[in-house]
């Protein structure tokens, strides 16, 4: 558009902190004075690895040539270099670097890379009824170590942040997994503003411009059927030409998160904990077992949680109701205690006894059809890690039975 009648050639100059890339054909070369023929095919492209300090810091100059070598004109143009990043823990070292590349890639193995998240299905806040990822706001500190870290940064002069929208969202598909909370710094104790979730999938940056932002992201859902446990979040920055109109986003950038499913244990682990049921009453007394496995637990050095009588209802089939597993991020692990749906006389105990802090709870309904034996998880075990046909499963292999002769 700059082009003026007339014109055979051009040449470019920049500011120190501007690249200039001249893309061309190998058979167009530059005259000796660097002028290069105004060609379709030629493309100019520039960049900055520099954030501005002014807002037009940075210069590009186009001047344009006749046939016989006389300057026809110049064409100036003025960039502004902002730095917009969405950054989570992409080599999973429990740390978050700048600039990671393919952050909205995620992988399996030990190479693969990706942040994970964490479902906060444990109970931090005493006094809290449910798990943590019930409560829309943090309580605790000891809330955090069970979320993972996300920071945005901008940076860039401010009369341009005050002209342009940050925006970080979520894909309405996945707020129902998620929760995000921004860690507001003030005058005051940092406060921890509920900002993404169920019910708001985008929100506005106050100070863009100003370095970091910190956010704190927690799972609400395991991967489960109709979940892959994959969920992402972005921040775009908006030109936003009259106050009341829609952004239009200029730059977006997009990080993934993986939820961190939950891994069931084996029984040939070594024990941490044993939980078993207390029954005195009548014929079925158990005082003789519990009293040998009292001494035996002694030898392993190996916690034992007794439940009375009164707490499992007479009900002693404790195998049935629990099962034990954990979830683990780079950043942090613990224990989920996984409760059957088969609903007897333990049916409250995992809620009320082992849910707490570092300890998780998890459990599933079948949906739409009555509970059967084949749902007690007696009927559900995992085997130590294994190959089968060359195959390996370093977690093992998960067993569940199913009524014959499916």
């Amino acid at each position: 558009r700059s082009t003026p009648k007339g014109a055979a050639s051009f040449d470019v100059h920049a500011t120190p902190a501007v690249t200039v890339h001249v893309i061309h054909s190998p058979a167009t070369k530059p005259t000796i004075d660097s002028r290069w023929p105004l060609d379709p095919d030629i493309e100019v492209v520039v960049t900055i690895d520099v954030t501005s300090r002014t807002v037009d810091d940075n210069q590009v100059k186009i001047s344009y040539y006749n046939r016989e070598g006389n300057e026809l004109a110049v064409a100036w143009l003025y960039l502004t270099c902002v730095d917009v990043s969405l950054d989570v823990d992409v080599s999973r070292t429990g740390r978050v670097k700048s600039k990671g590349k393919d952050k909205a890639k995620w992988t399996w193995g030990p190479d693969g890379q990706g942040a994970v998240l964490l479902v906060n299905c444990d109970r931090d806040s005493p006094g809290a009824g449910g798990p943590d990822s019930g409560q829309a706001d943090v309580r605790t500190p000891a809330d955090l170590q069970d979320m993972s870290l996300m920071l945005l940064r901008t940076q860039g002069p401010s009369a341009i942040f005050a002209e342009y929208q940050v925006v970080l969202h979520v894909p309405e598909s996945d707020a129902d997994k998620v929760r995000v909370f921004h860690a507001v710094r003030g005058d005051s104790p940092t406060y921890y503003k509920p900002v993404l979730g169920p019910d708001k999938l985008s929100y506005v940056l106050d100070r863009a411009g100003h370095g970091d932002s910190t956010f704190y992201v927690e799972g609400l859902a395991f991967p489960d059927r109709g979940f892959s446990g994959l969920v992402s979040f972005s921040a775009s920055l908006l030109e936003v030409p009259h106050k009341d109109s829609p952004g239009t986003p200029i730059f977006t950038d997009t990080v993934v998160f993986r939820v961190a499913p939950w891994i069931m244990t084996p029984n040939t682990q070594q024990p941490l904990e044993v939980f078993v049921c207390s029954i005195k009453q009548g014929s079925d007394s158990n005082e003789a077992f519990l009293e040998g496995l009292r001494a035996l637990l002694r030898k392993a050095n190996c916690k034992l949680t007794v439940c009375s009588e009164q707490e499992s209802r007479s009900d002693r089939w404790i195998q049935d109701e629990l099962e034990f597993g954990y979830v683990e991020a780079p950043h942090k692990s613990f224990p989920v205690v996984f409760d059957s749906p088969r609903n007897r006389g333990l049916k409250d105990f995992a809620f009320k006894k082992i849910l707490g802090p570092d300890f998780g709870y998890v459990t599933r309904e079948p949906p739409g059809k009555s509970v059967t034996s084949l749902d007690s998880f007696g009927n559900l075990d995992v085997s130590p890690p294994v190959t089968v046909r060359g195959k390996e499963y370093p977690l093992g292999r998960i067993l569940i039975g199913s009524p014959l002769p499916w």
